[in-house]
């Protein structure tokens, strides 16, 4: 698989964690560090994301292109 698959990849992942995740979440019982659930996965989801994305805009080909 080559660096640009691999970036298509993880962007998706960024893209759909969050909205994927919060349909399979039927209550806000369970508390997480003192947020609830839906709340807690959408924090999560922000950091995962960014982070993601860090790792994207590290491992894309097209950034490291020398411009003359």
């Amino acid at each position: 698989m080559t660096r640009k698959g691999i970036c298509y990849i993880l962007s998706l992942i960024a893209y759909f964690g969050m909205p994927i995740g919060v349909l399979f979440i039927r209550s806000a019982e369970p508390y997480i560090m003192g947020l609830p659930f839906l709340l807690f996965w959408m924090v999560l989801w922000i950091l995962l994301g960014s982070a993601l994305m860090m790792i994207v805009h590290r491992l894309n080909p097209d950034v490291h292109e020398e411009v003359e």
